[in-house]
């Protein structure tokens, strides 16, 4: 007999910038995720923003810099994607958004 496994589908994950409330946060701020999945980062309120990922905070200073998105959104809806790399190292990635990073809106990313 031969067993066949499908591998997990990778998921999906909505991350909201700037929170429902007005704050300027990342909404959720954390996210755990496995190599292949897709974040999603949603311009939501407060724009413009951005998704810096801090290369110091880092396991992977190179995977860090291939998440990071410097652009600047400034339209309610507006998004970009990024997918974990399959050969990314586990352990916390954590980012911020460059024009509000004083304010305190920074997040992370959980690689497992």
């Amino acid at each position: 007999m031969v067993f066949n496994a499908s591998p997990a589908a990778a998921a999906t994950y909505e991350v909201k910038m700037g929170a429902n409330n007005g704050m300027l946060a990342f909404e959720p701020s954390t996210i755990k995720a496995k190599p292949g999945d897709t974040i999603d980062f949603v311009n939501n309120k407060l724009p413009p923003h951005n998704v810096v990922f801090d290369k110091s905070k880092s396991p992977s200073s190179e995977i860090a810099s291939k998440l990071s998105h410097e652009g600047l959104l400034y339209s309610p809806g507006q998004d970009f994607k990024v997918t974990i790399p399959e050969d990314a190292p586990t352990g916390s990635y954590e980012f911020y958004c460059q024009p509000h990073r004083g304010a305190g809106m920074v997040g992370k990313i959980v690689v497992e």
